[in-house]
C-alpha cells in the first residue's frame, strides 16, 4: 500500500539472464538455483516470474519500506564511518536459510508487503536531499532485483551517491561482474563453511559464495567485508572457524574485514539459545590469530569487539559503542600513532550519525 492507501501493483519489468531450453522453459541463469521455468511459473525467490516466452522482475520499483541508518548497521566499518546510509529492500529471496532474521521481508509472499514505490531518479535525488552518503540494497538480497538496483545505481552515480549492496553474494558466474560494476560497497553473509550447513540450513551452496569472495578481491575494486551469524552448535565449532579463517588469509588477504556476529531466535530456528558474547570473542580471536586485520563482534555490546585498532602499535583508531562513534586516530587511512596504512574508505572527519534509524516514504 502507498501512503494514500492505494496498492502497488506488480512490475512487469523485462528480466534479465535467462535462457530458452529446448524443452520449452526457460531457465533463469542470475543465481545457482537456475530455476526452470513454464508461463507463470514464478522462481524460488518468487519474484522472478514467466510471462509468455519471458523473464519478468515483478519488484521493480517497489519496496517494503525505506530507512535512513547508520553505515555500521550494514555492517560495513571501513567505508566512511559515521555516516548514513539511505536503505530499501524489496521481498523475497533466493536462500531459504531457516534462522533468517529478516524473514518477514525476504520470505514474504504477501506483495502488500511492498508499501512504497519509487522511480531509481527518485532514490537518488532522495539520498542527496536527507544527506545520505550512500544507498543500500539491503533487508532482502538485492541479487533477486538485480535489474532495479543497477537502475538506481546508475542514477546515484549521477549524484555521487555510492550503492551498497548487503547480500549472501550467491549469484552465477554469468551476472556477477555486472552486479557489482554497479557497486561502490558490499557486506557479504558468509554463512557458514561447509556445503552441509549451506545445504541443510540455507536449501544452497557454500562454492559459489566463495567464487563471489574471490571475485570481489581479486576482479573488481569494490570495497567489501563479511559477515558470519555465529550460530550454537551450528557453524561456531573450533575446527570450522580455523577452517574459514585459513582460507580467508589465503583467498582473501588479511585487510577485508570479517563480523562475527549474535544469532537471536527466529524464523524456523526457534529451538536454539542466542550465541553467547564468549562465541564471538572465541571466533574474533581465531581469526587474528591467523592474521586477519580488522575482525569485529556484533549484535552485543562489545566496544572492544566493535572498535578498530591498529595492527601496527595496537593504537585504538575508531571507537565504537553500538553505532556511536568516540575516539578517532587517524589522518586519512593512517595511524596518527605510528603511520600504519588502514584498509578502507575514511573521510578526514567522520560522519556523526549516531545510531538513528529514521524510516521515511519516498512515495
Amino acid at each position: 500500500m502507498t501512503a494514500t492507501g492505494t496498492m502497488i501493483a506488480e512490475s512487469q519489468h523485462p528480466g534479465r539472464w535467462w535462457t530458452p531450453l529446448a524443452d520449452g522453459r526457460i531457465e533463469c541463469r542470475l543465481c545457482p538455483r537456475f530455476c526452470k521455468l513454464r508461463d507463470g511459473q514464478r522462481g524460488f525467490c518468487f519474484v522472478r516470474k514467466r510471462e509468455g516466452d519471458a523473464m519478468v522482475l515483478t519488484t521493480y520499483g517497489r519496496s517494503s519500506g525505506f530507512c535512513i541508518d547508520p553505515i555500521e548497521k550494514k555492517p560495513l566499518n571501513h567505508f566512511h564511518p559515521g555516516s548514513s546510509v539511505l536503505s530499501f529492500g524489496t521481498a523475497g529471496c533466493n536462500l531459504g536459510c531457516r534462522f533468517c532474521q529478516n524473514w518477514d521481508i525476504s520470505k514474504a509472499r504477501e506483495m502488500d508487503k511492498l508499501m512504497d514505490a519509487a522511480s531509481p531518479a527518485a532514490i537518488a535525488h532522495a539520498a542527496v536531499r536527507l544527506g545520505c552518503r550512500s544507498v543500500a540494497f539491503t533487508y532482502n538480497d538485492p541479487v533477486i532485483f538485480a535489474e532495479y538496483a543497477l537502475d538506481v545505481a546508475e542514477a546515484c552515480r549521477s549524484w555521487n551517491v555510492k550503492t551498497v549492496a548487503v547480500t549472501a553474494g550467491y549469484i552465477t558466474d554469468d551476472a556477477r561482474a555486472e552486479f557489482y560494476s554497479g557497486m561502490d560497497a558490499a557486506n557479504v553473509d558468509l554463512k557458514g563453511f561447509t556445503e552441509e550447513f549451506y545445504h541443510r540450513q540455507c536449501f544452497g551452496e557454500l562454492a559459489p559464495v566463495l567464487e563471489t569472495l574471490r571475485f570481489l578481491r581479486h576482479h573488481t575494486k569494490v570495497w567489501f567485508e563479511i559477515t558470519t551469524l555465529l550460530i550454537p552448535g551450528e557453524n561456531d565449532s573450533d575446527a570450522e572457524l580455523h577452517r574459514a579463517a585459513d582460507w580467508i588469509a589465503e583467498n582473501i588477504g588479511p585487510d577485508v574485514p570479517w563480523h562475527f556476529t549474535a544469532f537471536h531466535p527466529d524464523f524456523k530456528m526457534r529451538d536454539k539459545p542466542a550465541t553467547p558474547p564468549a562465541t564471538l570473542t572465541r571466533a574474533r580471536n581465531i581469526a587474528m590469530s591467523k592474521g586477519l586485520r580488522y575482525v569485529y563482534t556484533g549484535n552485543v555490546h562489545d566496544s572492544n569487539g566493535g572498535s578498530t585498532w591498529c595492527p601496527g602499535c595496537s593504537e585504538l583508531l575508531i571507537e565504537r559503542d553500538w553505532y556511536v562513534l568516540g575516539k578517532w586516530n587517524l589522518t586519512g587511512n593512517r595511524c596518527v600513532k605510528c603511520g600504519f596504512e588502514i584498509a578502507g574508505h575514511f573521510d578526514a572527519i567522520p560522519g556523526k550519525w549516531g545510531s538513528r534509524r529514521v524510516p521515511v516514504r519516498l512515495s
